[in-house]
């Protein structure tokens, strides 16, 4: 099938070169002509395992390509899904204005029957709203469908969330639609669950808000059990053990970072305030990822005293990716940063991107070199290289040997035996 994605963001770039993984022609579209030039040349804008590979594949075998004119994809294409941002607006509502644009310039490209597909996460009702701008702007009218299909990607295994899903959600009232976006996904083998639009929506916002409030809880068990002197990774376990909750989303950490979560959280809340219901449950769960990252600067003062220097492993929101957006490190790191405090910090590819939100902190080249003179370690991000230091030199290598696992992620048996003071989450 002919399929467009307007967006090339980390959902437009991995629908497109998946789609044609599975056997599609996919134009991938930006506005962003030097954007474009750069993904013709390889380069790709965003750090995603596995993509690059699949984006080299399609370009060679020519059934990816890419483009800056959207009208033009929109002709030639069966499928065209919106991929655009949808960030959060001051009111904590979703910004739709990208997707209102693309859509005006999808209506200029309407030339026989198209599928119309809400890839990115939107609000309650938008596919009436995109129908209804590309009714409007259509130089000649034709038939057309507009459907909800949203993404569940998760950044650093988004490739293989979108090849082996657990679920794929198609929302239309079209029994046409459903037909199209069956065969479009018939390779890939997942429930398929064709439901309303409505409820497509709601399914999207809902799913993140459930895994954000389970990781809310779980912090918040961490400070409970800090207290008492319980071992939250046991707790989790235990907990994990009962089919009813599972393991996923009981990490205590340093709080949910990224696009998805905090925004959509958000506007979860707006929806519900716009008809007429306090979402207490969920407002209490950003309450608490909020109050996670201000427990976590406080503690590493605790343990630092006054005008020391700490080292930062890990930058990034989560590992194996280089996004920094609500990345919990750059509340720590500005909290540390405003009592005096001097930070080098280091992590595998988010450093380009950290330097522009946290200019102030010095970057290493490598964990070792954060070490150096070191008054105490603060891991943040749980990359995989931080877990196989060699952690009897990093000993050496600093002031005084506190580390202050964030991720429970170091063994702190080994640490301690070692000489460390260990710092865990709820340990």
């Amino acid at each position: 099938m002919n399929v467009a994605t307007i967006g090339t963001g980390y959902v437009g770039l991995v629908t497109g070169a998946c789609l044609v993984e599975i056997g599609h022609q996919v134009i991938c579209v930006d506005t962003d002509e030097e954007k474009i030039k750069s993904l013709l040349s390889g380069k790709l804008p965003i750090y995603e395992p596995g993509l690059g590979e699949l984006i080299k594949r399609g370009l060679e075998n020519e059934r990816l390509s890419f483009s800056s004119s959207t009208e033009e994809a929109t002709e030639r294409s069966d499928i065209v899904f919106i991929t655009v941002g949808t960030p959060q607006a001051q009111d904590g509502t979703a910004d739709m204005s990208a997707v209102k644009s693309a859509s005006k310039s999808i209506a200029k490209g309407v030339n026989s029957y198209k599928v119309i597909v809400n890839k990115s996460t939107m609000p309650v009702g938008s596919t009436k709203m995109v129908e209804k701008i590309i009714l409007e702007n259509m130089p000649v009218r034709h038939e057309l469908d507009v459907v909800s299909n949203p993404e569940f990607l998760r950044e650093g295994s988004a490739v293989d969330d979108f090849l082996h899903p657990d679920r794929i959600v198609i929302g239309t009232n079209s029994q046409k639609a459903a037909g199209i976006m069956s065969e479009l996904y018939h390779p890939i083998k997942a429930p398929l669950m064709i439901t309303d639009p409505a409820s497509a929506e709601v399914i999207k916002y809902a799913s993140n808000c459930f895994l954000a409030t389970k990781v809310s809880f779980i912090n918040a068990i961490s400070s409970i059990c800090r207290q008492v002197g319980a071992d939250v990774k046991e707790v989790a376990l235990g907990m994990g053990y009962d089919h009813r909750i599972g393991f996923e989303f009981l990490k205590a950490g340093p709080g949910f970072g990224g696009s998805c979560f905090p925004k959509d959280c958000q506007a979860m809340i707006a929806i519900a305030k716009e008809n007429n219901y306090d979402f207490y449950l969920l407002e209490g769960a950003l309450r608490v990822n909020s109050q996670q990252k201000q427990l976590i600067a406080k503690r590493a003062e605790e343990l630092l005293g006054e005008g020391k220097t700490v080292g930062i492993l890990g930058l990034a929101f989560k590992p194996n990716t280089d996004d920094m957006r609500e990345a919990p490190s750059i509340d720590i790191i500005k909290s540390l940063l405003s009592n005096k405090h001097k930070v080098v910090a280091y992590d595998p590819v988010a450093m380009p991107k950290a330097n522009l939100l946290l200019p102030e902190v010095i970057y290493a080249k490598d964990s070792y070199e954060v070490a150096k003179q070191s008054d105490l370690i603060l891991l943040l991000t749980e990359w995989d290289e931080f877990r196989w230091l060699d952690w009897r030199k990093v000993k050496t290598l600093m002031n005084n040997p506190v580390v202050f696992d964030t991720r429970n992620c170091l063994d702190p048996n080994v640490l301690r035996r070692l000489g460390f003071i260990y710092e865990g989450i709820g340990r």
